[in-house]
């Protein structure tokens, strides 16, 4: 049985087996949800079944054996749109170069990217380091223990800020992120796209009464814990869930239906050319991070799709890739003649968000790198030094894998001076 909530929060009525439609729980006035309300007994029996199985099955994360906001808050902003295995290294990395909070508003932008390039979404970093020097600026350095003050923050919103506040100082306030919501839909059978606003605001309605006050940190690591490793979107480990007995979406016996799949944005195919353009020392050219203009950029826009990082000669295509690569590349190079041919090399495919990116990559072998203001020379096989997206890195690697002209066989442009 579970008591439904209507869209504010308020106890409506009963649900009971004879009440309750085997595929939907109908609930209050128009808003037909279903969310698991436990009291008593069942809600402590709840509490301490998850917050068992929690201690004794947790897996051993580094940001888990500190109490620091600023490690935490680091770990949470990783972890947002990427995978726990990928994070680790990062997470290590990241904080031995910038242990602090003053470490990371003092560093060099630059060099915040370059230890972020390979997690993607950089804007994250960004962000990052912003909030970083307002703390100092505003907070004397100490991480603010106030929720308003840390919301207040860039890149930092409700989910976040529950979940620093509540694992490093303690803060009864439950956390609701995709993992927790799709916990809550299925023990309350909850239909229906959860990113709605009134039901979203009623799933964490629940997630505050089921919240365990004597430890709220530990209580929303272990729901999280469940939904990312037990309670998965597909194929759910119900045998080997501590809460089972208390899941709706499992007595109906298709637990994986719950929640519904949310409506995908169409995907949009996007052609890039880029030029590698290396020497007889195996160095290449890369682009500094391109200015961005006011006004909102289209999907085709090359300083968005690679990242506002560092990158090699690039152009979104229309029609023609080469031809269209050796305009961009007379233009860039304020070439004097003819460009030597393009060796095209094998395709990148890079998918970000809703955008699907097929780059076609050629190889122009020069004797001397060109001069361009504000690019670098770089080797190739190591382009570590510099901040770059993973389509950059993925391009390198083409050209990498593809054996290099021989000396003689460079051409010599007619540009400006080399670097």
């Amino acid at each position: 049985m579970c008591l439904a909530l209507c869209s504010e929060g308020r106890v409506s009525f009963l649900c009971t087996e004879s009440r309750v439609d085997k595929q939907e729980c109908l609930t209050y006035l128009s808003v037909r949800e279903c969310a698991v309300m436990l009291t008593g007994r069942k809600l402590g029996q709840f509490r301490r079944r998850l917050s068992s199985w929690f201690r004794e099955f947790q897996r051993d994360l580094p940001w888990r054996k500190t109490r620091d906001p600023y490690r935490i808050w680091i770990s949470e902003i990783m972890l947002q749109q990427t995978r726990v295995a990928a994070v680790i290294p990062y997470y290590e990395r990241f904080l031995e170069r910038f242990p602090n909070l003053r470490a990371l508003a003092e560093a060099p932008q630059d060099e915040v990217l370059r230890l972020w390039s390979g997690l993607g979404y950089y804007s994250r970093a960004r962000n990052l380091q912003s909030a970083a020097q307002q703390i100092v600026e505003k907070h004397g350095g100490e991480f603010p223990r106030r929720e308003e003050a840390v919301l207040s923050l860039p890149g930092i919103g409700s989910y976040t800020a529950a979940a620093i506040l509540s694992i490093a100082f303690g803060l009864r306030k439950a956390v609701l992120d995709g993992n927790v919501a799709r916990v809550l839909a299925r023990l309350g059978a909850i239909r229906g796209d959860l990113r709605k606003q009134k039901r979203w605001r009623t799933l964490q309605t629940t997630a505050e009464k089921l919240l365990d006050p004597k430890s709220p940190g530990e209580w929303n690591q272990a729901m999280m814990e469940l939904g990312a490793t037990v309670c998965t979107p597909r194929a759910p480990q119900c045998l080997l869930c501590p809460v089972a007995k208390f899941c709706r979406a499992r007595q109906l016996g298709n637990p994986e239906s719950f929640p519904a799949k949310s409506n995908k944005k169409a995907a949009v195919e996007i052609t890039l050319a880029a030029a590698i353009l290396t020497d007889s020392g195996s160095r290449t050219l890369l682009l500094p991070p391109p200015q961005r203009g006011k006004k909102r950029p289209d999907v085709h826009d090359v300083a968005t799709l690679v990242s506002g990082m560092w990158h090699f000669p690039t152009v979104a295509i229309r029609k023609n890739p080469t031809a269209e690569l050796k305009a961009y590349l007379a233009e860039l190079l304020q070439s004097k003649g003819d460009l030597p041919q393009l060796e095209p090399l094998a395709k990148v495919r890079h998918a970000v968000t809703y955008r699907n990116i097929e780059v076609l990559p050629f190889r122009l072998a020069v004797a001397k790198i060109p001069r361009i203001d504000g690019s670098k020379k770089i080797p190739l096989e190591d382009l570590s030094a510099l901040p770059i997206s993973n389509l950059t890195r993925k391009i390198a690697l083409a050209a990498m894998q593809t054996p290099t002209p021989p000396t003689e066989k460079r051409a010599s442009l007619f540009f400006r001076p080399s670097c």
